[in-house]
């Protein structure tokens, strides 16, 4: 580890949830005896070409590098991925693991101690709560749900089960960040008003679905699960699912959650009191059936005099000036903090005169690649939560603040038009239409119970 401060030295400040911000290092988990041994099963395994892409594989390679955990299955419903997962996986830990197609098989492994979820959207909620209800801990991708309903009843299954549920926000555990945050809450931009989100990247039209049948190696109507019955078409898997709302839940959830979970940490806020959004699928008109929005605006405004926006593209690599992909403007009453999406900050004052910039020294941070992926940090924490030798980082009761964000920024685009909510709750007020995309129809017997 760097000559930086180290996470177990760096005391950080309440979010407005009254969630602590809790340090626990990579470096220094890694270094720790591997006696308490966590079993894990990771479901949503597709590899990629070359090497491997996807949050499966990462979630591999990232907990196979701590400390006493064990990948005992690797699962998906598609089993061309099933062969290719498993040889990484003994690659990485020397041990083959089990490969299974469904994941309620894994639930009955009483060895079996936490689920990590990577399957398309429309599974993550009711798939982690199955989990929490057999006894297993969960970490779960974001978007940690489809729709609110289903991340409120996660919330109270995790209560409930006392189970340690994390959603994949690893921005949470990375040093520099919670470095940055703790400076916004000390003041060093004095009081924050105001934080813009960046997202873009650029991606292909997908065509028109025809109906077919689906490959013999995959169980369609295990991949539907929750969701409705519908034809399979050949435009969906195994990505561009993301764009259909019967199962995805478009950029704003895909890649925008990671940004406004930060913005709201930054800001000390937890959920609005009005949402607007506008956009849609305004660059590549007609060359598909992409549903969601390829550009996108939300707004979300906040008790106190504060405000969220994500300007998110699916059109263009450019991402505003100093950007490649992503990052955050955060506007204050002394000055601008300027994120880079990864892992460093600047600071100005007033008159743009540069005051402080942060970069990474930290291995684990860059988690070898000089973005903050997964992170060792993310890995790691999650695990020693589980031994009861840390608090989260990221815990369910944040992730849901964070996702229900971008949901009610998705509820304003499809009803078109601007929403009051409930700032203790987020419902919507005042608009029976809005508020019935708070949920969703499921596929009879698949209905999430806590």
């Amino acid at each position: 580890m760097s000559n930086s401060i180290s996470r177990r030295q760096f005391v950080a400040s309440s979010i407005a949830s009254g969630a602590a911000l809790t340090m626990a290092g990579g470096s220094t988990l890694r270094a720790q005896s591997a006696s308490d041994k966590i079993v894990i099963a990771v479901a949503g395994v597709r590899m990629g070409e070359p090497g491997f892409s996807g949050r499966g594989p990462e979630l591999i390679q990232k907990f196979s590098g701590v400390p006493g955990v064990e990948i005992k299955y690797v699962v998906d419903v598609d089993s061309r991925s099933l062969g290719p997962a498993a040889a990484f996986t003994e690659k990485k830990t020397g041990k083959a693991p089990k490969t299974e197609t469904d994941f309620r098989r894994v639930l009955e492994d009483k060895d079996v101690d936490a689920l990590l979820i990577a399957t398309p959207d429309h599974w993550h909620a009711p798939m982690a709560i199955m989990a929490a209800k057999a006894g297993k801990h969960v970490y779960v991708e974001k978007p940690c749900s489809h729709n609110p309903r289903e991340g409120e009843i996660l919330v109270e299954a995790a209560a409930k089960y006392k189970r340690v549920v994390q959603m994949g926000n690893q921005r949470r555990s990375i040093g520099n960040v919670q470095q940055m945050i703790q400076e916004l809450h000390e003041g060093v931009i004095g009081k924050v008003f105001l934080a813009n989100c960046f997202y873009s990247r650029r991606r292909q039209p997908i065509g028109f679905g025809k109906k077919v049948a689906p490959p013999a190696e995959l169980n369609w109507d295990l991949w539907q699960g929750p969701a409705p019955r519908t034809a399979f078409r050949d435009n969906l898997h195994p990505y561009n699912w993301h764009w259909f709302w019967h199962w995805g839940t478009g950029e704003a959830l895909n890649n925008g959650t990671h940004l406004l979970d930060v913005a709201r940490w930054g800001l000390n806020v937890k959920l609005p009191n009005r949402v607007n959004s506008m956009g849609g699928r305004w660059h590549d008109v007609g060359l598909d059936d992409w549903e969601c929005p390829d550009t996108q605006e939300i707004q979300l405004e906040f008790e106190g005099g504060r405000g969220i926006t994500w300007f998110g593209r699916s059109t263009s690599t450019y991402g505003g000036p100093g950007y490649k992909s992503n990052g955050i403007i955060f506007l204050g009453s002394k000055g601008t903090l300027d994120y880079d999406g990864s892992v460093s900050y600047t600071v100005y004052d007033l008159n743009n005169k540069p005051v402080k910039k942060v970069t990474s020294e930290r291995r684990t941070d860059l988690a070898n690649s000089g973005d903050p992926g997964l992170g060792d940090n993310h890995a790691d924490n999650f695990v020693d939560t589980i031994r009861g030798k840390a608090k989260l980082n990221a815990p369910i009761e944040e992730g849901f603040v964070s996702t229900l964000l971008a949901q009610l920024g998705n509820i304003s685009h499809r009803t078109g038009r601007s929403l009051k909510t409930n700032p203790a709750n987020g419902h919507i007020i005042g608009d029976a239409e809005a508020m019935k995309l708070w949920s969703r129809e499921y596929e009879k017997g698949w209905e999430p119970k806590a």
